[in-house]
């Protein structure tokens, strides 16, 4: 199978499972620490600890930013060490944008809330229903797969959200273009670019890029906002 059916089939298997039977609750619990504590191991640039078919370090490009910023040491830093073994986790239950994020955002900054959320909602939904050349796909799974990835990255958790699902729909490879381009944005290359998902558009992979973002943006805002109600209350 070509990569693109073998992502379909892999979709449509996933679809039927869920029909037959759901998981545990345990077994939730056990594939979220795994993945999130797989995600601190994907190193961007493609060096990685688990071996990938095929490696971005002869491209990674040094580039000077401290010409554009103040603090030119200034970056993300996993949110975790690695090799811990009881790694912090943001429950989105305790916490979520849509019941704590929005309102509190809305009192600080007037409507900027309702500006933010439309974004969110937006990218998240916005799909033409197409993979590459097949027509009347639902991608739902996919990009449902691609922003929680992006958030079990910075150990926010979902509860009602099977994680398994991740590691089957997203190979390895595309883990570690998802935390370069999420993480370091600079870093990323043309040729990581064309190296995932060969066979969809380019409007299909602008795509991928702008719900990372919009993902990653979504996590920065509910610890940010997680601690300013803290602090207020």
């Amino acid at each position: 199978l070509s990569e693109l059916e073998a992502l379909m089939e892999r979709m449509k298997r996933l679809q039927e499972d869920k029909e037959d039977e759901e998981a545990s609750q345990e077994e939730m619990d056990t594939r979220f620490e795994k993945e999130k504590k797989e995600s601190l191991l994907v190193i961007s640039g493609g060096i990685c600890a688990f071996p990938v078919p095929f490696s971005f370090d002869d491209e990674i490009v040094s580039t000077d930013v401290s010409r554009y910023i103040e603090d030119p040491g200034f970056g993300y830093k996993d949110f975790a060490r690695r090799g811990e073994d009881h790694l912090p986790t943001f429950r989105a239950q305790d916490y979520t944008w849509e019941n704590h994020g929005f309102s509190l955002v809305n009192r600080l900054y007037s409507d900027i809330g309702h500006l933010l959320d439309e974004k969110f909602r937006m990218v998240y939904n916005l799909t033409y229903n197409t993979m590459a050349t097949h027509e009347d796909v639902d991608t739902t799974t996919l990009r449902r797969a691609l922003f929680n990835y992006v958030h079990c990255m910075y150990g926010i958790r979902y509860d009602d959200y099977d994680y398994g699902e991740v590691n089957q729909l997203l190979e390895r490879s595309l883990k570690v273009y998802i935390k370069t381009v999420t993480c370091y944005p600079e870093r990323t290359t043309k040729r990581m670019y064309d190296s995932y998902w060969r066979q969809f558009k380019h409007s299909e992979k602008v795509h991928v890029n702008l719900l990372l973002m919009e993902a990653r943006m979504q996590a920065e805002l509910l610890y940010a906002l997680r601690a300013i109600t803290r602090h207020l209350t």
